[in-house]
């Protein structure tokens, strides 16, 4: 048995396709989860074409996709997803903040048109299943794995996620905005304990006071949230676009020194909780 996440983008805002990016990644978020036979991949970003020839590589035939929310940066990789144009594949795509505004399948297809987009989503030849459902809900995806939400601090909405398998757990923790001095306690309720945390750490304390109202953390939050509640690792991630190669190598030195639990996400990083 496994419990492995792979890391297919890391960046946040706006891919970044430069050499100035190599080393950590300029793909938006997108991560695999595999465990129990079965593949849930978090969010959507440009990360996730890649992970579709991945996917066709290795004839992954489903999936669930658990979108934190549906900004741009989250959701642009899925009309690239090549396993969505196969007729024998089947996804199925959850999102819990759209209740209230026609649902995910509105969403998704509201991207994917014109004049914006060639290609409308009913022309993907695969069975996509969609479901929303309200941050904060808990629910089964069979073979042991339990998924546990929460809603997080971020405009428009966004579901902060914690998955359960074989006694082990990992959070993802993103998008979402702290207040100074005072710890998010359902951020903390949702991370206890955790082997790993994945977290919004677009931002540094020092760059966070002029960045206020704009939905993202710090990494230094991330450190205190996770020391608080016990967690054992922390992945820095949703880098900031200007945050080059340079300042998160330097970010990366200082953020081990804060604290041994935690690194910083670079794509094709991996890590096998089992």
């Amino acid at each position: 048995m496994a419990f492995k996440i792979k890391f297919w983008g890391v960046r946040g805002s706006i891919a970044c396709p430069t050499p100035r990016h190599i080393a950590f990644g300029g793909n938006t978020s997108c991560i695999e989860v595999s465990m129990g036979g079965q593949r849930v991949i978090l969010d959507a970003g440009t990360g996730m074409r890649e992970l579709g020839h991945w996917f066709l590589n290795k004839n992954v035939k489903d999936a669930t996709m658990l979108l934190t929310h549906t900004h741009w940066d989250h959701i642009n990789g899925f009309p690239f997803f090549s396993p969505a144009f196969r007729k024998d594949r089947t996804f199925t795509i959850m999102a819990g903040h759209l209740n209230e505004r026609g649902g995910v399948q509105k969403i998704l297809a509201g991207q994917m048109s014109q004049p914006t987009f060639p290609v409308p989503l009913d022309m993907m030849g695969s069975k996509l299943e969609f479901e929303d459902f309200t941050s904060g809900d808990t629910f089964n995806l069979g073979k042991g794995i339990k998924v546990i939400t929460t809603p997080l601090n971020h405009p428009d909405g966004a579901t902060g996620y914690r998955i359960e398998y074989r006694g082990k757990a990992m959070c993802y923790i993103t998008d979402t905005e702290h207040v100074i001095g005072k710890p998010d306690e359902k951020v903390l309720e949702i991370i206890e304990g955790a082997d790993l945390v994945i977290y919004d750490s677009t931002y540094t304390d020092t760059e966070f006071p002029n960045r206020i109202g704009w939905g993202h953390s710090t990494w230094e939050e991330g450190v205190r949230l996770c020391q608080s509640a016990n967690v054992k690792t922390l992945a820095i991630f949703h880098h900031d676009p200007d945050h080059e190669d340079l300042f998160m190598e330097q970010l990366e030195r200082l953020a081990r020194t804060t604290w041994s639990g935690a690194v910083v996400a670079r794509e094709h990083m991996r890590f096998n909780l089992l």
